[in-house]
């Protein structure tokens, strides 16, 4: 399936202006417990909709000391969404939400950048970002070379555009559908500042 077709499983990132943002999905975990292995602030989760989300955390949304984060499911992934945060990418929160499960975890910033991790039971397996030719490194960081390799992800090669994104969806099945497709209210909360 290229760009160009409809129904890719992160369109929403491909056609959407969001110039920061990091998701990570994690398989098989109620979105709840994902929010609280990412240490979500306990105070502040709950399940909202978008008004309640913009009233009770709108003023916070693109913190990155203590970004908010929204979360839901879409097939057999959890999603936890940070709008201004990088939470997700620090090794000790995947460590933790990767734990007796497996965790993909996709960075995106103005530069432009894609950074993507793969976590299995506390490991990062395949970690590589497209700032530059790509040098994926983690426990077994030729993993996913025969999925990668056909979307321009080549070792020493400099990435294409939105080949990241086509990684998640056709290694493992991850989509998330646009926000007005999902349930009005989905967890959220603020996440406590990442341990020094």
């Amino acid at each position: 399936m290229t760009s160009t077709e409809t129904s890719r499983g992160l369109d929403l990132f491909r056609e959407g202006d969001f110039p920061f943002y990091t998701l990570t999905f994690v398989r098989d975990l109620p979105p709840a417990e994902l929010l609280t292995r990412m240490r979500v602030d306990p105070e502040t989760l709950a399940l909202r909709d978008a008004a309640g989300l913009s009233d009770d955390l709108g003023d916070d949304l693109f913190d990155d000391e203590e970004p908010v984060v929204t979360s839901g499911v879409d097939g057999s992934w959890a999603w936890a969404w940070e709008q201004g945060g990088m939470h997700g990418l620090d090794e000790r929160m995947l460590k933790g939400v990767s734990a007796g499960t497996e965790a993909v975890v996709l960075h995106y910033n103005e530069k432009p950048m894609h950074w993507f991790k793969y976590a299995v039971g506390g490991e990062v397996v395949v970690d590589f970002h497209t700032l530059q030719a790509i040098e994926p490194t983690g426990q077994d960081p030729a993993r996913l070379a025969d999925i990668m390799r056909p979307l321009g992800l080549v070792p020493g090669e400099v990435a294409p555009l939105h080949s990241v994104l086509a990684l998640a969806e056709n290694a493992f099945d991850i989509r998330l559908r646009r926000l007005d497709e999902v349930d009005d209210e989905r967890w959220s909360g603020r996440l406590l500042p990442l341990p020094e």
